[in-house]
């Protein structure tokens, strides 16, 4: 646990985090989604041509966020996860994006 809060900068909020039983898991529910979607960015992107409108799906996260930090409303597990998801997927697709792009002039 500590690990994730050092080096991914998760805050690890119980009431954030999913739990299995009484195992609390290492990173809150948007740190999960974000994780998870990074995964599926990295391998999606072999496949999936990157397009800009994509840049969009981060929004939600965006929203989310601040929506709740600024505290307007309150965001479920679920949303953060979803959202997170979103965010993640983006932020690898654009890295991977940047990499092909740098490596084909290469």
């Amino acid at each position: 646990m500590e690990w994730f809060a050092k080096y991914w900068g998760c805050h690890q909020m119980p009431e954030r985090s999913f739990f299995i039983g009484s195992y609390q898991f290492p990173l809150c529910a948007r740190c999960t989604g974000i994780l998870f979607g990074e995964i599926a960015g990295l391998l999606l992107s072999f496949f999936i041509p990157f397009f800009w409108p994509i840049l969009l799906l981060i929004l939600p996260m965006l929203v989310d966020g601040l929506t709740q930090l600024w505290g307007w409303r309150t965001s479920n597990n679920l949303l953060r996860l979803i959202t997170g998801l979103l965010g993640g997927y983006v932020i690898i697709s654009l890295l991977a994006f940047s990499a092909k792009s740098i490596y084909s002039l290469l």
